[in-house]
């Protein structure tokens, strides 16, 4: 497939996950990065091999046929609006959008100019959360009636440099975090009709510990706890826990319960990680992992092994600008992420529940053969993590990690 140009706008921390991620991906070729700081962006370009650019000049130029869009979650929708105006292709870093407004401007934007418009996060493509989607896809664990998914921790504050807008409106971890298990639950349950949740906020400020601004004090204009309830269309029952207020828990990131098994997952902030299952009158076990090309540990994080393949939905929105159909991690899914976590910070601020005014279907699986279609082949990126049976992959019982 002919590579698309494409542009980085935003020469933050996730833009060298870009970088270094895009060459595994068929379509991909990241040819400049701009950056209202003129510094970072030739910082960035330098380091990559790229060309470093302003903002106006990358959406002015008709060699560059799509944006993603890495800013700050307050400028996601100006960016992405002004890229789509400009005639570009747009995929954004999660949340797409801060309002459910916004999001359905830019979808119309995109419509009316023939534009594809898409946004992170790609995470549930991975091996973990797509082999749960085969086994609940199977009837592996029956109907699945109810579910539970936390993110819970002491904050950002005490690793990050400049964690500020963590806690301000746009921030928090429902919206910041939140995507990763939302997306997650779609991809398994499909659209979410209505939340309820409970709202509020250990502190008014945070003591940053990191370096290197350790010692200043910072307000809290957010909630940074949040329990909320999520009904599905399906009937399914979920139990949200999501917190920056937290110290130490024993909450698993995400259970599944289902009338004839259970499966534990990991988190759906990562591509990889151990599944459990247990059927009914019987004790958790270990699933097999299945063969998947966004399963295989390709980087180390802090002494772990991690699979990270972040880019993957870029690449299928890619593949469907050149080959046509839909994509995974289209507008309308992401939309619908959106509604949901602003519906349920809106329930908190009011105790009430809330119906959702959008829906979506759920994405394609992305099973092993699908994934390694994503990628480029050995000879255009070096060793490929695709096993040799991984193009034929099936849904057999052995293929699902089950024997």
């Amino acid at each position: 497939m002919t590579d698309l140009n494409i542009g980085l706008i935003g020469a933050g921390n996730i833009s060298r996950t870009y970088f270094e991620m895009s060459p595994l991906f068929d379509g991909i070729r990241i040819v400049a990065v701009a950056d209202l700081n003129p510094d970072a962006a030739s910082r960035a370009a330098q380091a990559h091999g790229v060309s470093a650019m302003s903002p106006e000049a990358m959406l002015a130029d008709p060699a560059i046929d799509l944006i993603v869009n890495l800013t700050i979650p307050d400028a996601h929708f100006a960016v992405s609006r002004a890229a789509l105006l400009a005639g570009k292709h747009v995929y954004s870093e999660k949340p797409f959008v801060l309002s459910v407004a916004e999001g359905m401007e830019l979808a119309a934007i995109a419509e009316a100019r023939g534009l594809r418009l898409g946004s992170a996060p790609d995470t549930f493509l991975g091996s973990a959360h797509q082999q749960a989607r085969a086994l609940v896809d199977a009837g592996e664990i029956g109907t699945v009636h109810s579910a539970t998914a936390h993110v819970m921790s002491a904050g950002m504050e005490h690793w990050h440099p400049n964690p500020d807008f963590f806690f301000l409106p746009g921030g928090g971890p429902i919206l910041d975090l939140g995507p990763y298990y939302i997306a997650a639950l779609v991809n398994l349950l499909g659209p979410v009709a209505s939340v309820t949740a409970l709202t509020g906020m250990a502190s008014e400020t945070r003591l940053i510990s990191s370096q290197p601004r350790a010692g200043e004090r910072i307000p809290v204009r957010t909630p940074t706890t949040i329990h909320a309830l999520l009904h599905f269309v399906s009937g399914a029952m979920v139990t949200l826990g999501a917190s920056w207020d937290v110290h130490g828990h024993r909450h698993g990131n995400m259970e599944i319960y289902g009338s004839e098994a259970s499966l534990i997952l990991p988190d759906p902030n990562f591509f990889g990680g151990p599944i459990e299952m247990s059927r009914r009158g019987q004790a958790l076990a270990p699933v097999s992992s299945w063969q998947h090309p966004f399963g295989v540990a390709n980087e180390d994080s802090n002494g772990i092994a991690r699979a990270n393949y972040r880019g993957a939905g870029l690449a299928d929105m890619v593949r469907a600008i050149r080959d046509g159909g839909d994509f995974r991690c289209d507008q309308s899914r992401a939309l619908h992420v959106i509604e949901v976590m602003t519906a349920i910070l809106a329930a908190g601020a009011d105790r009430k529940w809330i119906g959702l005014s959008t829906t979506c279907t759920r994405p394609k699986a992305l099973d092993p053969a699908a994934a390694a279609q994503l990628m480029r082949s050995p000879a255009d990126s070096g060793p490929s993590p695709v096993g040799p049976d991984a193009a034929q992959a099936d849904l057999s019982g052995a293929s699902l990690g089950l024997t």
